[in-house]
């Protein structure tokens, strides 16, 4: 027995340090394993970074009503334009000034202002019956001229006709205008299949028979991106699906297809911009204008493009960009018309100039809609 108990006693002295040496060869095997760093690979879709002296806005335990405000922002943007905006994340950033804010979309910024803390925001709308003293500055969603007045000074500047607005209505109405210019952007794959499954409950045939047979999922997506980019609601998918039924056996070119598409959503995008005495105003093309462009119209296998001449370009440009300022100054905001061949390529050449315009096409006017023509648009202008 006791040369027993000797004998296991040694060999457990002589193991410990060999036990030893293999758990400091598992951690140094441990320290080799490359750390996982996917997860600094995620970017949020839409981020809002504040400074400091904004976080009681966002912060409801100091009766912050910004986050109610997204809130509604998203119900508000599904309702009109039939998209559900990715969720807006939210986080403080020292690297700011106090009162400064920015939104990034998948990283990279979109917009940035600085608020002045405890005062209002006065703009004169057009209805101003005497001027009010301020600190003269912009209205970061339109660029609009506006003033930062006291709190105190509320009553005072509404009694002469200004629209008066506080810091959380600044960041809401800004928010509105990024998702409002930027929503083709936000609409991903992801968001598309959402759409189409939440139109299979109700319809599956539909969806059935256009994807994937038919149309990709990036197909419908461009199309979609498309509509999304000119301001048009695609709340009505049932409609848009049966169309690019209809058209995909025809064209795959997501550009034609969208055409079709706003063809048949004709009567919700001309009511968007038909004023209250139910007369569309328009400029219209002259006919060498329109010959110019459609001349300048090149076909190949991947679509369609617009190739004008720089000079013939920059004279159409200044003509719509005059026009359009001349209406604007009498209190008129008028669309431009043109052919359904042209409308496209039209609105992609003056999109960079004047990106408030509204291009439509003779075939999205219904027999009843009455227009009035105000101005034309010419050739000889800056060429």
């Amino acid at each position: 027995i006791v040369a027993g108990s000797a004998y296991l006693f040694d060999r457990r002295r002589l193991g410990a340090p060999a036990t030893q040496v293999d758990r400091e060869a598992e951690a140094e095997k441990a320290e080799d394993v490359p750390e996982s760093v996917e997860h600094l690979l995620v970017l949020d879709s839409m981020e809002l970074e504040v400074g400091y002296a904004i976080i009681p806005f966002v912060d409801r335990q100091q009766n912050g009503e910004l986050l109610d405000r997204i809130r509604s922002i998203r119900r508000q943007f599904a309702l009109e334009m039939g998209m559900v905006i990715p969720p807006i994340h939210i986080r403080d950033n020292l690297n700011l000034k106090p009162s400064e804010y920015r939104i990034l979309i998948k990283g990279v910024e979109v917009g940035k202002y600085e608020l002045m803390a405890d005062h209002l925001m006065a703009m004169d709308a057009g209805g101003a019956v005497q001027k009010i003293d301020g600190i003269a500055t912009k209205e970061p969603a339109f660029d609009l001229p506006a003033v930062w007045i006291p709190e105190s000074r509320r009553d005072e500047a509404k009694f002469a006709g200004y629209t008066v607005v506080d810091n959380t209505a600044i960041i809401a109405t800004h928010l509105t205008e990024v998702i409002r210019r930027h929503a083709d952007e936000l609409l991903g794959r992801q968001e598309v299949q959402n759409l189409l499954d939440n139109l299979a409950k109700t319809h599956p045939k539909a969806v059935e028979e256009l994807t994937p047979s038919m149309l990709s999922l990036g197909g419908i997506q461009k199309v979609l991106q498309n509509l999304l980019k000119e301001g048009v609601s695609i709340r009505d998918m049932l409609t848009i699906v049966e169309t690019l039924a209809d058209y995909a056996p025809v064209s795959k070119d997501p550009d034609l297809l969208t055409e079709y598409v706003r063809q048949r959503l004709a009567r919700a995008i001309v009511s968007h911009y038909m004023p209250e005495d139910g007369v569309l105003p328009v400029i219209t093309l002259e006919q060498d204008v329109e010959d110019a462009l459609a001349n300048s119209i090149q076909h190949t296998e991947h679509g369609s493009y617009l190739s004008v001449d720089p000079k013939v370009a920059n004279s159409i440009i200044n003509s719509v960009s005059g026009e359009m300022e001349r209406l604007m100054a009498k209190g008129s905001q008028p669309v431009v018309l043109c052919s359904p061949v042209l409308r496209r390529h039209f609105r992609r050449m003056v999109e960079q100039f004047v990106p408030s315009l509204v291009v439509l096409s003779h075939s999205e006017l219904a027999n009843n809609i009455r227009f009035k023509s105000l101005a034309k648009v010419q050739l000889g202008h800056g060429a």
